[in-house]
């Protein structure tokens, strides 16, 4: 059976750029989530209220891991191997 990366090598380019976008604005709220969580936890911590604190480090690790796991599927770079002139054999 084929992995996720030998399917998505020979992916259209419009469909990879598409996809890439697609993560990244994922990516983007996951992190604004986080921030916005950050900033409760902060606050209830000062109000003294450590119970939400913990429940708001949870919710971060696991948005966390869901970021990990979506850069699983960013497709891989095309790099082009640069041939050598001075060598026959490239």
């Amino acid at each position: 059976m084929s992995s996720l990366k030998e399917i998505q090598n020979p992916v259209n380019p419009h469909k990879a750029n598409t996809l890439v976008s697609v993560i990244i604005v994922m990516l983007i709220l996951i992190l604004t989530l986080q921030i916005w969580i950050m900033y409760g936890a902060l606050n209830s911590v000062i109000t003294d209220n450590p119970a939400f604190a913990w429940i708001a480090f949870g919710g971060s690790v696991a948005l966390f891991i869901i970021g990990l796991f979506l850069l699983k599927y960013l497709p891989e770079s095309k790099t082009e191997e640069v041939k050598d002139p001075d060598n026959p054999y490239e």
